[in-house]
């Protein structure tokens, strides 16, 4: 193989759909693959007070179609480091586990020092994350209702080892893609 016939990162790594072993669980969230334009909103628990913010979500399939990929991108002013006006904040790998019959996802967003791992598995007529934030607190994010067109997401957090939850971010998202 020369390097001209070497391919790029992207092109490795986007699979063009799920793979074919176990395509009813690659559903669960491959049906979020796609481009979303969402709103949210955060507690700033130290507040109190909740902040309103606007991303673009972008969803695809990786590794061969084994995993789900998201990126979240905001737009920023015009820069030497962001020329196009946008900027990947977080992203999260969500890899189907057979041997488990759960999905691992591990989120990421170095610029808040966030670093997540949780477990999803099907919940009422969406998704249910459970796993620890970076903080060592119990946390729980739910995709609530999901269509073809629309989700709402909610993020939760214990500081009782799960005896009680405080909602500290929503999100409603509409398909752009």
């Amino acid at each position: 193989m020369t390097t001209t016939s070497v391919p790029g990162f992207a092109e490795t790594l986007i699979a063009p759909g799920p793979t074919p072993e176990y395509p009813g669980r690659m559903r669960r969230f491959g049906q979020l693959v796609g481009s979303w334009a969402a709103k949210g909103s955060r507690l700033d628990e130290s507040t109190g007070d909740w902040h309103e913010r606007e991303f673009t979500w972008i969803v695809e399939f990786v590794l061969d179609g084994r995993a789900v990929q998201d990126v979240e991108v905001v737009d920023v002013p015009v820069s030497d480091t962001h020329p196009d006006g946008r900027e990947t904040v977080a992203m999260a790998v969500r890899v189907y586990d057979p041997h488990a019959g759960a999905w691992r996802v591990s989120y990421f967003a170095p610029a808040i020092g966030e670093y997540c791992h949780l477990v999803a598995t099907p919940h009422r007529n969406g998704l249910r994350q459970d796993g620890t934030g970076t903080d060592g607190r119990p946390i729980r994010w739910n995709f609530v209702s999901i269509t073809a067109d629309a989700y709402s997401w909610e993020g939760w957090v214990s500081n009782d080892e799960g005896a009680t939850w405080v909602l500290v971010e929503h999100n409603e998202a509409t398909r752009i893609r």
